[in-house]
């Protein structure tokens, strides 16, 4: 099992930009599967970004071109580098690790404990 602490939210305005950082430990990230999602107020968890073993990644269409995610395994670390926040991109947003990636948005998975983005003027 790998421990997930997620940093790097808070207020921004419109436009702003923000970087998230997911520090593991217990394990080597290099044998996870890796992803952020965010859940909004109301509304259900969804998939922001995920990067897996090989460094493949994906997001989900409404960040696309504006977030970045990347993974440095020799740290320990997986980042958020979200450009250009709208409104609706405020959420907590969560890390996660899943060792298969079917794991990866699930409850097998790891999550960290989330962390706070409100982008507002």
């Amino acid at each position: 099992q790998v421990q997930l602490v997620e940093s790097g939210g808070g207020l921004v305005q419109p436009g702003g930009s923000l970087r998230l950082s997911c520090a593991a430990s217990g394990s080597s990230l290099r044998l996870f599967h890796m992803g952020w999602y965010r859940q909004a107020p109301g509304k259900q968890r969804e998939m922001v970004a995920i990067i897996d073993v090989f460094g493949a990644r994906s997001y989900r269409d409404s960040v696309k071109g504006r977030f970045a995610i990347s993974r440095d395994n020799a740290k320990n670390t997986l980042t958020l580098q979200m450009n250009s926040l709208h409104p609706e991109d405020t959420a907590v947003y969560y890390c996660n690790a899943g060792d298969s990636f079917w794991k990866l948005g699930t409850q097998s998975g790891s999550w960290g404990q989330g962390t706070q983005v409100t982008v507002s003027s």
